[in-house]
């Protein structure tokens, strides 16, 4: 069954990285900016930024990189980061969006699957991962104990990832078509996987995200924020300022669709270190034809 999920994860996002690698673009200018600049935590993924601070000489592992655009941004920030994704042709489109924003050599990437990839102990300061764990659900306990085991002592750790604690919006979704960016088996974490989560991350923190701001979709339709209208951009803006209100109240916060997890890594300091990571990709890439 692994080796199953492994082959569809792959080539359900090489599908999606072929069209992309028909006509490669690169992050914005207005993306790049925004991300560097003075951040608003109404946003989740400004948020996400906020709470990793300064990232120059730090080493970031970006779980599940996907087309890079996270990797980017973070190495425009002053990090070093290491990709790692499953899908061989989002590894080709992340290392060249990387060339053309001229962060190549703050940046590698490797294909692998998480659950067998190596890294010495103790390699990194940061470990992001941006909507990765629910794609790992079967294997949760053990990638995050492979996590914990690569960080740093005190190193930060950063997921978003979408969330289902309501029945009642669970049976709501049951009815609404998955978007063209999932997966057939991807599903929202519920409570028993962030108690998982919360178990191998003692002290994480939780944010909750996305109750009204759901209605993005239709605000933005065809556009993105950056490229909207100053009238889009200031309703997109008083969604998201709703929502951040909103969900800091403990009686609505089940109703947030997407959490982010906050922790550090609480453990001895031994093993090796963040130069030791070798340069090759750990394991055999997947190719799917």
């Amino acid at each position: 069954m692994r080796a199953e999920r492994w082959v569809s994860e792959a080539a359900f996002f090489d599908r999606l990285a072929e069209v992309k690698l028909r006509g490669v673009s690169p992050v914005e200018p207005e993306v790049v900016r925004r991300y560097a600049g003075r951040l608003r935590p109404w946003f989740h993924k400004e948020f996400r930024f906020e709470l990793l601070g300064e990232l120059h000489g730090q080493h970031v592992l970006d779980v599940g990189c996907g087309d890079g655009t996270n990797a980017i941004l973070l190495a425009s920030r002053g990090a070093r980061v290491t990709g790692i994704d499953i899908s061989p042709r989002s590894i080709r489109l992340a290392t060249e969006r990387a060339r053309m924003a001229g962060v190549e050599d703050r940046v590698r990437f490797l294909c692998s699957p998480l659950e067998v990839a190596e890294f010495p102990e103790n390699s990194f300061d940061v470990i992001w991962g941006d909507g990765i764990l629910h794609h790992l659900i079967p294997e949760l306990e053990t990638v995050l104990e492979r996590l914990v085991q690569w960080a740093k002592p005190g190193a930060r750790v950063v997921f978003s990832e979408p969330l289902s604690l309501s029945s009642m919006l669970r049976r709501l979704r049951a009815h609404i078509p998955i978007h063209d960016g999932a997966t057939p088996d991807e599903r929202p974490l519920q409570a028993s996987e962030l108690e998982v989560i919360l178990g191998k991350l003692p002290g994480a923190r939780l944010r909750h995200f996305a109750l009204l701001s759901w209605f993005n979709r239709f605000v933005l339709r065809g556009s993105t924020y950056e490229r909207a209208s100053e009238a889009r951009r200031l309703v997109v803006g008083v969604l998201h300022a709703a929502d951040y209100a909103l969900l800091s109240l403990p009686v609505l916060r089940k109703l947030g669709s997407m959490v982010v997890i906050s922790a550090k890594v609480t453990k001895p300091a031994r093993g090796g270190n963040a130069e030791s990571v070798e340069s090759e990709c750990p394991v055999t890439c997947f190719k799917v034809a």
